[in-house]
């Protein structure tokens, strides 16, 4: 089958089969005698295993190491559950740190009038690093004072 027949039967974009490619994630396709890639059922089938471990997170480094014991007839489940497990705990890191995020824009959110004047407590969060800091409303730092007439 050619790229774009692999791409439809994988679920895989054609770029990013050429790009597996080059990596060498995958073997180099075999080529036709007009130069187009020829790609088996095989191939699809690996493919289909790269995009549902992308859709699953794993990065192109851990794939390489998922195919590796995929193709590794004496390997032990015990290595795969181990990645799943470390994949899992890095998954909930992010998970807690995307909680933390919207937490804290929950906070400034709340903490913002919304109204038509210039003062933000939003943009005075991004102003500094400060974690706990007031988030009352004041003058931005640095603004010019306005001369009331």
């Amino acid at each position: 089958m050619n790229i774009g027949q692999a791409s439809k039967a994988s679920g895989v974009s054609a770029k990013m089969i050429r790009y597996y490619e080059q990596t060498g994630l995958i073997p180099a396709a075999d080529r036709k005698p007009s130069g187009y890639r020829d790609y088996s059922d095989t191939d699809a089938y690996m493919l289909r295993f790269i995009r549902r471990a992308r859709d699953l997170g794993f990065s192109i480094a851990e794939i390489s190491d998922l195919l590796g014991l995929w193709r590794d007839e004496t390997r032990q489940s015990a290595e795969v559950k181990r990645m799943a497990q470390v994949h899992i705990e890095g998954l909930e890191k992010k998970i807690k740190g995307l909680q933390d995020m919207a937490r804290t824009l929950t906070v400034l959110v709340n903490a913002c009038h919304g109204d038509d004047r210039p003062h933000c407590p939003i943009l005075q969060s991004l102003e500094t690093d400060a974690k706990d800091e007031d988030r009352t409303i004041k003058p931005r730092r640095g603004a010019v004072a306005r001369l009331v007439q």
